[in-house]
């Protein structure tokens, strides 16, 4: 039997839906959470910033529960998160909760690529979603002129003497948008008043060192510490050299002073949520930023927030930097589930991003699902490891049937997870109301919070530790550069942050061909860098690129704009 989403008539586009939405006043938004008007920086009618000073302002109010959105491991089209973490706060509101959002905002490049935006879908929308998608307040733009400023007077340094003796350069340029051929390049190819002839290369802003730091900045003079602390290369005696020593640090700081404050926007049934940086979840931090969420945790009762991909990649980051970085514990996390997902890891099908799923997906299966069923398993968990409860949140599709929502409601509460099914996407908050019922519930129980390892551990312990423990791998294997760069490292000082590991979120493993939970493998490190000003050292692993490319047929291609202004195309 179908699911009841099937006999809906198709949706409108979500610009079309996001375009008739109105809006409330974005003082009277804040008003609903308690923020005064005196503490708002308008960009328009439909955004502002939130000035710093009003996190002192609420410092006596309660702290909301503390909520993050993950997912299984998803297809290339994703499945849900930031639509369900909008739909989940509608709904909370509908059953009398005071709930707030926190998310990253996209990049561009994703956004005139294949992935599209992060506004939400359908009825569970962030608007308006235009300017949520293309350049909101400018952040992203003030990210990469700081980023940029500390390449260009790296190179000045190098043209003028290189009196700090750089040998080994580890700072290039970025930019906020897919472009494959700026991966590698030469720079000062002139004359030499062009500057020193090199090899160096562009990353996406989203994957800048910068990017991060402004996520887990807690201050403006955290922020300022931080950035003196970025590494831009070693000398030829292995020392490091950093931002502040190259005199950048302070100008870059001025850059991003009003980067730093949060935005507030409004969710299509008047929900307040705070969008701020957006770190990728496959190579940064995957999560929004810790001065959005320092607002937003006095600002209501429930703080939603969403972490990048699945529960190995963004929530694992979550819990072991962030949520530590911050000094916040978690309450409960949610974890997004589609019947399209787990088909997928049957390994019975393909899915690619761009094309249509195949047929046999679209056909009520419930053996498909249960065969896919392992990655579920493995996500919950996962969760669990960290001493939070999960709640297994069905993103419902036209295309499901009960009988495969049914199979996924047995195997979470099997493993004592609350499960609900969700309609956010056609139906708003009244579509998310018995999600929104069970994660009250699961708020309500205790949490005992456990990171994965404890930061004295050595570097490569923790790396094996989030290999074994988190994705389910037997050890890691370092290549020899990885393991002397640990090694100096260590000796430099570094040895007691956290870790990250950039790999494929396709997969639990590194390789994203390996579907369900792979069982028998090793976690290759190929490389290992310093992010000594975000504070964390990070693994590379398998075939990661830091600057995404643009397919043959990329949204760039749909997108126009009507002489009244009106913008088509936009998802």
């Amino acid at each position: 039997m179908a699911s009841v989403t099937s006999n809906r008539k198709p949706l409108p586009s979500d610009i079309e839906i996001a375009q008739d939405a109105e809006l409330a006043p974005i003082p009277e938004v804040a008003a609903m959470v308690g923020i005064d008007e005196k503490f708002l920086v308008p960009y328009g009618r439909s955004v502002a910033k939130v000035e710093l000073e009003a996190i002192d302002a609420m410092a006596d109010r309660p702290d909301a529960k503390y909520v993050v959105v993950t997912a299984v491991t998803p297809t290339p089209l994703g499945e849900g998160k930031t639509t369900t973490a909008v739909g989940l706060a509608q709904g909370l509101a509908k059953i009398g909760r005071k709930p707030v959002l926190a998310l990253r905002q996209p990049s561009l490049g994703p956004v005139f690529g294949i992935k599209g935006g992060a506004a939400g879908g359908g009825y569970s929308q962030i608007v308006p979603m235009e300017t949520l998608n293309l350049h909101l307040t400018g952040d992203f733009h003030a990210i990469t002129a700081a980023h940029n400023l500390l390449a260009a007077m790296v190179a000045s340094h190098l043209h003028f003497g290189n009196e700090l003796g750089l040998d080994e350069i580890q700072w290039g340029r970025v930019m906020d948008m897919n472009d494959r051929s700026l991966r590698h390049i030469i720079e000062g190819c002139g004359p030499k008043t062009d500057g020193v002839t090199r090899q160096t290369g562009f990353d996406i802003t989203a994957a800048s060192e910068v990017m991060v730091i402004m996520a887990l900045a807690t201050s403006l003079a955290d922020l300022r510490q931080r950035l003196g602390r970025i590494v831009v290369g070693f000398t030829k005696d292995k020392q490091p050299v950093t931002a502040e020593q190259i005199g950048c640090a302070g100008a870059m700081a001025v850059l991003l002073k009003d980067a730093l404050m949060p935005n507030l926007m409004q969710t299509l049934e008047h929900t307040p949520a705070f969008i701020h940086t957006g770190p990728f979840g496959n190579i940064a931090t995957g999560n929004s930023s810790i001065i959005a969420d320092r607002v937003g945790i006095k600002a209501g009762d429930i703080l939603l927030t969403e972490a990048g991909f699945a529960a190995d990649m963004g929530a694992e980051r979550f819990f072991n930097v962030k949520c530590r970085a911050a000094g916040l514990t978690p309450s409960a996390a949610v974890l997004v589930v589609t019947i399209r997902a787990l088909k997928s890891h049957s390994g019975r099908y393909e899915v690619k991003a761009g094309k249509p799923l195949p047929e046999g997906m679209l056909q009520e299966s419930p053996e498909d699902v249960e065969a896919g069923c392992d990655n579920l398993r493995k996500h919950i968990q996962i969760i669990r490891d960290f001493g939070v409860q999960p709640v297994v949140a069905i993103n419902a599709f036209p295309t499901d049937f009960d009988s495969e929502h049914q199979v996924v409601r047995e195997v979470a509460e099997k493993m004592g997870a609350r499960v609900a099914v969700s309609t956010h996407v056609a139906d708003g908050g009244e579509g998310a109301i018995e999600l929104a019922k069970v994660v009250v519930e699961a708020c309500e129980d205790e949490t005992h919070f456990t990171p994965t390892y404890a930061f004295e551990d050595s570097l490569e312990e923790k790396l094996t530790k989030i290999a074994t423990k988190v994705y389910g791998a037997d050890g890691i294997e370092l290549s020899p550069a990885a393991a002397k760069s640990l090694k100096m490292y260590e000796q430099q000082g570094f040895g007691n942050l956290p870790v990250l590991i950039a790999k494929t979120q396709m997969s639990l493993s590194h390789d994203p061909s390996l579907k369900g939970a792979p069982t028998g493998w090793t976690l290759p490190v190929r490389e290992v860098r310093l992010a000594a000003g975000a504070g964390y050292v990070y693994a590379i692993c398998g075939n990661m690129m830091t600057m995404p490319g643009l397919s043959k047929s990329p949204a760039a291609m749909r997108i126009d704009i009507d002489a009244d202004g009106t913008v088509h195309g936009l998802f």
